[in-house]
């Protein structure tokens, strides 16, 4: 016997209409470059989409075609995704920060029709618009007096192509199994991969998001995603604050500008706000620097890599509290969340420490195990450490266009490359990359947890953990540093004896060694394969 419930479809389309009649005078602010402070409401910015959805009309695209973004967060690039999407074309959202080649590959790859990009990336457009064939035409999100100088004669400027079109448009009805978006990783090794996003995964992932021990946006919310929309379509909060009817505030390319962030705070009264442990780091190095505070904000969501401790206590000095979480491109991207600060009480302070420092409890909806090398389940119990598998209804289950990889070798898991610890009360603990773990003398340690220490230090701006080969036990942590402006006099054992007593003894690196500037994949984190590039030849001082 089956219910007698109502089988309307889950698309993303039913945010426009709910968001529109419900949330429509809620307002969303950007920063762009041909306007400072751009402000208007979701009632205008889904009138504008149907304007869009108009003119991308004439196009005569077929339903699945990929239109790609390539912006920052603003209200433009807002509206191409709901235009795009509900229109029953696909959003490709390209990471500017990937080099050359692998932009025109993917390009390519997902066979993109158009694309949407801002003025401040034409340079880049310039160079690989010529390696992109099938692209029919490249739409500069602008007015027609901030456009670039260009003989091309398939560029066109986004103010124009709406100007003139009705804001009254039919969204077609859509099968919620249909694509509506599509993101590729940041490509570390190979070629990036393409991972569809569904608008049945991406309303459930929605939905998910929003609990209260997830990100917990509501109406009352004002938020600034930093989180690009360009990578994991900004962890979803495109789709989640108009759901809720949470005011946006969008910094655009000054994203990382730690000035105009906290002015954003302060001027809008942000209450929200999602990005990676650099971003903060920019923020709280100006908050130090200029006795400003940031009173009205009241949580912030660290993703993307480990999210140091010491970036959690300077937050605690201005009543915020810090939520670490993770997840994947591949997993849309909400893996877990870690709300422990709501439990505060029940810890002592070190406990505390420890336990805020993991990424949390899995969300309801992916179900997470680890499992041993010969693929043997492990127990919760804070101490068996495995790879990390993954399963839930906004989990890739085959990426775009490539038959068969090791990550789906288990029909029906998604296998993350993590490795990892669970406790009893499922909050887990990434330990390592897969392909990062360091093996000494038959033990495995947390390079993670060494550089999540290691920046702890007041001196120490940046920190990565490699494991090099040792002639008794077989690899050794060295520590890679990067100094902080007043970090000039740190030595060695200064920063070798701060850690002391923080981590296992033997988890202390055997060596120190500083540069200037640490390597970074395009979504901002440690790269880990330039590192031992970089220390290819070294060997241990006892060595």
């Amino acid at each position: 016997m089956q219910g007698l419930m109502m089988n309307a479809p889950l698309t993303i389309t039913s945010i426009v209409h709910h968001a529109e009649r419900v949330h429509g005078r809620k307002e969303i602010v950007s920063v762009t470059r041909d306007n400072p402070r751009h402000r208007y409401t979701y009632k205008d910015a889904f009138g504008r989409a149907r304007q869009l959805a108009n003119a991308i009309a004439g196009w005569k695209l077929e339903q699945g075609d990929r239109i790609a973004t390539f912006a920052w967060n603003d209200y433009r690039h807002f509206e191409t995704y709901y235009a795009s999407a509900c229109s029953g074309y696909v959003c490709h959202t390209i990471n500017p920060r990937l080099f050359p080649e692998q932009i025109v590959y993917i390009i390519n790859h997902a066979d993109d029709q158009w694309v949407f990009l801002d003025p401040d990336f034409w340079p880049i457009v310039e160079g690989v618009a010529d390696q992109c064939p099938g692209v029919k035409g490249w739409v500069v999100m602008t007015t027609r007096e901030h456009m670039p100088v260009t003989d091309r004669d398939n560029v066109v400027c986004y103010e124009e192509l709406l100007e003139g079109q009705s804001s009254t448009f039919e969204w077609p009805e859509l099968d919620e199994n249909a694509a509506c978006s599509l993101c590729y990783t940041s490509g570390t090794t190979g070629n990036p991969k393409g991972v569809l996003y569904s608008h049945r995964s991406t309303m459930l992932h929605t939905y998910a998001t929003m609990m209260p021990d997830a990100l917990g946006i509501a109406s009352s919310d004002v938020v600034m995603p930093i989180v690009p929309m360009f990578h994991v379509n900004a962890w979803g909060n495109p789709y989640a604050c108009p759901v809720a009817g949470a005011k946006m505030v969008m910094p655009g390319a000054k994203m990382g500008d730690g000035a105009t962030l906290a002015a954003l705070i302060n001027e809008e009264g942000v209450t929200m706000s999602a990005g990676v442990p650099t971003v903060w780091l920019n923020l709280l190095n100006h908050l130090r620097s200029t006795g400003e505070r940031v009173d009205t904000l009241e949580r912030v969501v660290v993703g993307g890599s480990a999210c140091p401790l010491s970036i959690m206590e300077e937050f605690d000095t201005y009543g915020v509290d810090t939520r670490h979480a993770w997840g994947m491109t591949e997993m849309s991207p909400l893996g877990t969340s870690n709300a422990a600060g709501a439990n505060r009480a029940q810890f002592t302070d070190d406990e505390f420490a420890k336990m805020r420092t993991n990424v949390g409890i899995p969300v309801f909806g992916v179900e997470v195990k680890i499992t041993d090398d010969d693929n043997n389940e492990l127990p919760w119990d804070g101490k068996a450490f495995g790879a990390l598998k993954v399963r839930g209804p906004w989990i890739c289950e085959s990426y775009y266009k490539l038959d068969g990889s090791d990550a789906h070798s288990e029909p029906g898991w998604f296998e993350t490359g993590d490795v990892a610890t669970i406790n009893p009360d499922g909050y887990v603990s990434i330990t390592d990359r897969t392909k990062d773990v360091i093996k000494s003398g038959g033990e495995w340690i947390s390079s993670i947890e060494v550089e999540n220490c290691a920046t702890g230090h007041p001196m120490v701006a940046e920190a990565g953990v490699i494991g090099r080969m040792h002639p008794k036990w077989g690899e050794r942590p060295l520590l890679i540093v990067v100094r902080n402006e007043q970090g000039a006099d740190l030595t060695p054992d200064e920063l070798k004896n701060y850690l002391d007593g923080k981590i296992a003894k033997w988890w202390i690196p055997d060596d120190v060694q500083f540069i200037d500037a640490m390597p970074h994949t395009a979504t901002g984190k440690i790269q880990k394969m330039e590192l031992r590039e970089m220390f290819a030849d070294y060997q241990f001082p006892d060595a």
